[in-house]
C-alpha cells in the first residue's frame, strides 16, 4: 500500500511578489506581474533575505530557491529544527537552464580580461543542481538530493519524484520545487531567435490572439511529508499529492505532438495513480503558455483524457497569464497556486483572455475570479499540467482538505 503524501509548507518568489499566498491573492485580484514583455521579480532584493555570503556566492536562480525554501520550511514548522532523521529527508529541486547569469558574466570576463580573472565560483554557481545543493546545505538535509532538469516540466517532475520517494519509503519527507532566473540578454536572444517569445509582450493563453510566451523568473518550493508522520507531529495539512503521471511525446525537440495523445496519457496515468476519475476533477491549472501550438495541443489532451463533455464543464486557468513562463520553476509555482486555489476555494482567471479561439472551446475562466465548487461533495481535486521542450509531459493530481 502506498504511503500518503501531504503538503505542509509552501514558499514562492514570483513576479507578483515574495510569498506563496501573495501569488494567488494578486492573481485572483487580476493583477498582472508582466511588465515590458517580461515577468521579473522586481520585489525581490537578495540582500533583504539572504546573508552577504549567500548573496555573493549564489547565482540568482539559487538565491530565489533559498528564499522560497525558507518560507516553505517556516510554514511547515521546520524553521528551527528538522523534525525527521536528516538522512530521511530528500531534496529535489528543478531548473530548466541553471545559472545563466553567471555564465554570461564569466564569459564576458574571459573575453575582456582573460582567463586569470575568472571566478573559481563560476561552475559551482552555474551548475543546474546548485539550487538543490544550496537548500540541502543550508538546512542539513542529508537524504537523496537531486537537481531535476527537464525543461519546463522540471518543477512538476521534482514534485512527482519527491512524492515517489516518500510513497516507496525511501524518505519520510522532502523539500521540492524549482527555480529559474533567465531574464538575460542571452536568454531573450535565444528564445527570440526561435520565435518562441511573444512579440506583443503579452501572455494571453488560449486567446485567439496569442502569439508566444512571455518569459518570467522565480521559484516555488513545497514541503512534502508522509501523512501519518505529519499528523503525529501536529502539522497543518495544506493539501495532498495523490497522483503523478509522466510521458514523452517522442515527436519534436520544441513542438508538442499536435493530437495531444501523449500529454493525455500523462493525465490519464496521473488520474489512475490517484484512483480518481474525470468526474472527480474540479479544476485544471493548465500549462497554458500562450503559444499557438501548446494551447491547442493541451486543449486536445484535456478532451482526450477527461472526455470532451466533461472537459468542457471543468474550469481551466493558466497562471502564466499573470506571471509569464517560469520555465523550470513553472510546474512548482503552478502547483503552489493550485494548492491555494483548493484552500481558498477561489479560481483565479486567465488574464488577457478576451477573444475566443473557435478551435479551443473549454472554460478558460475569463474575466474575473470565481468560486471553486467541489465536483463530488468531498474535498476538491485538481490537476496541474506541465509540458516542455524535449517532449516532456507531466500531470500532478492535488487534493484539498476538508473544511
Amino acid at each position: 500500500m502506498k504511503r500518503r503524501v501531504v503538503i505542509t509548507g509552501l514558499g514562492a518568489v514570483t513576479p507578483l511578489g515574495v510569498g506563496a499566498a501573495t501569488l494567488h491573492e494578486r492573481w485572483a485580484e487580476g493583477v498582472c506581474g508582466i511588465v515590458d514583455g517580461a515577468g521579473a521579480c522586481t520585489d525581490f532584493e537578495p540582500t533583504e533575505h539572504l546573508s552577504v555570503k549567500e548573496a555573493r556566492r549564489l547565482d540568482r536562480f539559487s538565491q530565489l530557491a533559498l528564499v522560497a525554501a525558507e518560507e516553505a520550511l517556516s510554514q511547515a514548522g521546520w524553521h528551527d529544527e528538522v523534525p525527521y532523521d536528516r538522512y530521511r529527508v530528500a531534496c529535489a529541486i528543478a531548473t530548466g537552464i541553471g545559472g545563466i547569469q553567471t555564465v554570461e558574466a564569466q564569459h564576458d570576463l574571459l573575453r575582456d580580461k582573460g582567463a586569470k580573472r575568472m571566478s573559481p565560483l563560476g561552475i559551482p554557481q552555474y551548475m543546474p543542481n546548485a539550487n538543490a545543493a544550496a537548500v540541502s546545505m543550508k538546512y542539513g538535509l542529508r537524504g537523496q538530493m537531486l537537481g531535476i532538469v527537464s525543461a519546463c516540466s522540471g518543477g512538476s517532475h521534482a514534485i512527482g519524484t519527491a512524492m515517489r520517494m516518500i510513497q516507496c519509503g525511501d524518505a519520510d519527507a522532502a523539500v521540492t520545487g524549482g527555480s529559474e532566473a533567465t531574464l538575460t540578454a542571452f536568454g531573450f536572444a535565444c528564445f527570440n531567435a526561435m520565435q518562441a517569445l511573444s512579440p506583443s509582450g503579452m501572455s494571453r493563453p488560449f486567446d485567439a490572439r496569442r502569439d508566444g510566451f512571455v518569459m518570467g523568473e522565480g521559484a516555488g518550493v513545497l514541503v512534502l511529508e508522509e501523512a501519518s508522520s505529519a499528523e503525529a507531529r501536529g502539522a497543518t495539512i495544506l493539501a495532498e499529492v495523490i497522483g503523478y503521471g509522466s510521458t514523452a511525446d517522442a515527436f519534436h525537440l520544441t513542438a508538442p505532438e499536435p493530437s495531444g495523445e501523449p500529454a493525455s496519457k500523462a493525465i490519464e496515468f496521473a488520474l489512475n495513480d490517484a484512483d480518481r476519475t474525470p468526474g472527480d476533477i474540479s479544476y485544471v491549472n493548465a500549462h497554458g503558455t500562450s503559444t499557438q501550438l501548446n494551447d491547442a495541443a493541451e486543449t486536445a489532451a484535456l478532451k482526450r483524457a477527461l472526455g470532451e463533455e466533461r472537459a468542457k464543464r471543468i474550469p481551466v486557468a493558466s497562471t502564466k497569464s499573470a506571471i509569464g513562463h517560469l520555465l523550470g520553476a513553472a510546474g512548482a509555482v503552478e502547483a503552489i497556486a493550485t494548492v491555494h486555489t483548493l484552500r481558498s476555494r477561489v479560481i483565479a482567471p486567465t488574464l488577457g483572455y478576451e477573444v475566443p479561439d473557435p478551435e479551443l472551446d473549454l472554460d478558460y475562466v475569463p474575466g474575473e475570479a470565481r468560486p471553486l465548487l467541489a465536483a463530488n461533495g468531498g474535498p476538491p481535486v485538481a490537476i496541474s499540467n506541465s509540458f516542455a521542450f524535449g517532449g516532456h509531459n507531466v500531470t500532478l493530481v492535488l487534493q484539498g482538505v476538508e473544511g
